[in-house]
């Protein structure tokens, strides 16, 4: 039994053609080398099944196999999932304590503490004028120095009041901007995924590799998994499910998720864009709700106000009720701060003192009681309100520092797997253009030998 004559020309040409698809991926991870989110891609080879010849020796009987060449089985990116689930968990947590840290941030920038235009320095300016006040009580300076000082002690918290609503609004329309089912960040990267799921099942079915619209799709979960948890599963045809915020969390702990946000070309974002769904799941929307949840009222920034609103009204009883106790009228004496004004954003000096245009009546015991409430509950609360804050921004831009330190390394962990190296590129293309001339080589040899045997039986 002979070999067919042309196996081994069919033999080389497979390896020309393999060769050729090495280079030619080779030259696409090369061009792409500086593009964000492109995975390196790399030709699997499969060797081919071996040609058995039973009775190739007429002499011992014995027969032999020869070797066919090679089939390109597929071209696939290289992704590490374990290392995609983990860059995205990071980048959760990492976006969600930016967002608290900025945030927090802009609180303790508005308190302006320690400074000379703080509000501990209007405190202690106040009650240094009411003391003042009792050791010249008839002098109109030391009058007008009480009435203005404490005018700018109500304006300072007025103010700060008004930067804490202004906050919490600022959060609340950040988190509506997200999550707005028609034009949200949330919505769009929603919709992108389930687009090119169909895309990507689509191409497999017709047996074309996806790759660039895979790398798209991981492209847009990582930008997803910014705003809350996410959980990734893959679908036998290509597509994925995407879960999100506390279900995404459920579903990596095994419970299965009957409403993901993506499903194969389906959204539901009214399932998954709830308060409950988000409340704690971290990201930018986790910690948005937890600054200010506008729906409950609740929050970081509701418990600042709440605490300042107590500061506010601890200030003016504890003001007004010295004076009323150290006045022989008792509660008829005239109220330095207005008793309907308890909060921060309404405490105002009282109405009746600036409207008669009159300095404040009062006497030296009154003067004196008041001066005494220099290291008072209110001045105490403010202090501890300030250290607290301070305390909160330190613990959020720590963390934050933490968890952008281990993003940066997974994600370059991911880099040195999915990522083009320019010098491992050129290697292999060295290698690919070697095994192309080898291939050609031995085409070559096996056509000179058949024009020689041509010739030869020409002549």
């Amino acid at each position: 039994m002979t070999i067919p004559s042309y196996m081994g020309l069919q033999t080389a040409l497979s390896g020309l053609e393999a060769a050729q698809a090495a280079i030619d991926t080779t030259g696409q991870n090369i061009a792409n080398a500086s593009t964000p989110g492109y995975s390196r891609q790399t030709v699997n080879l499969t060797e081919r099944s071996a040609l058995t010849i039973p009775a190739l020796s007429s002499v011992t009987g014995d027969g032999a196999q020869f070797g066919t060449g090679v089939d390109i089985t597929s071209i696939t990116r290289i992704r590490d999932q374990f290392l995609d689930s983990q860059y995205r968990a990071q980048n959760t947590t990492e976006n969600g304590q930016n967002t608290t840290q900025t945030i927090l941030s802009q609180v303790q920038a508005g308190l302006n503490e320690p400074s000379s235009d703080g509000l501990s320095t209007a405190l202690n300016q106040f009650f240094t004028d009411w003391n003042t006040l009792a050791s010249t009580p008839g002098d109109q300076g030391a009058q007008q120095a009480v009435m203005g000082d404490g005018a700018a002690v109500a304006d300072q918290l007025n103010t700060m009041s008004g930067q804490l609503s202004t906050l919490e609004s600022q959060v609340t329309q950040q988190y509506d901007t997200l999550t707005d089912p028609t034009t949200g960040q949330v919505a769009n990267d929603a919709n992108q995924i389930a687009q090119l799921n169909g895309q990507i099942a689509q191409a497999q079915a017709a047996g074309i590799d996806a790759n660039g619209l895979m790398d798209q799709r991981d492209n847009v979960i990582d930008d997803l998994s910014q705003y809350s948890n996410v959980n990734v599963t893959t679908q036998s045809n290509g597509m994925v499910n995407v879960s999100f915020g506390n279900a995404a969390l459920a579903a990596q702990n095994g419970t299965t998720d009957a409403t993901p946000l993506v499903n194969g070309t389906s959204v539901d974002l009214t399932d998954n864009l709830t308060d409950s769904n988000l409340s704690g799941a971290g990201g930018t929307l986790g910690s948005l709700l937890g600054l200010y949840d506008s729906t409950t009222g609740t929050g970081k920034i509701a418990d600042y106000s709440t605490t300042l609103d107590g500061i506010a009204n601890d200030l003016v009883t504890t003001v007004n009720g010295a004076i009323s106790s150290a006045d022989a009228s008792g509660p008829s004496a005239t109220p330095f701060f207005d008793p309907t004004g308890t909060t921060a954003a309404t405490i105002a000096v009282n109405p009746s003192l600036t409207a008669s245009g009159s300095n404040p009546p009062y006497t030296e015991s009154e003067a004196n009681a008041v001066a005494a409430l220099s290291t008072g509950t209110a001045s105490q609360a403010y202090n501890a309100f300030v250290t607290q804050v301070g305390s909160d921004v330190q613990s959020a831009q720590n963390a934050q520092q933490t968890s952008q330190s281990l993003l940066t390394a997974i994600s370059n962990q991911r880099q040195s797997i999915s990522g083009v190296s320019l010098d491992e590129e050129m290697t292999n293309l060295i290698q690919f253009q070697q095994a192309y001339q080898a291939s050609a080589r031995v085409m070559s040899t096996i056509n000179d030998t058949f024009t020689s045997l041509l010739n030869m039986v020409a002549g």
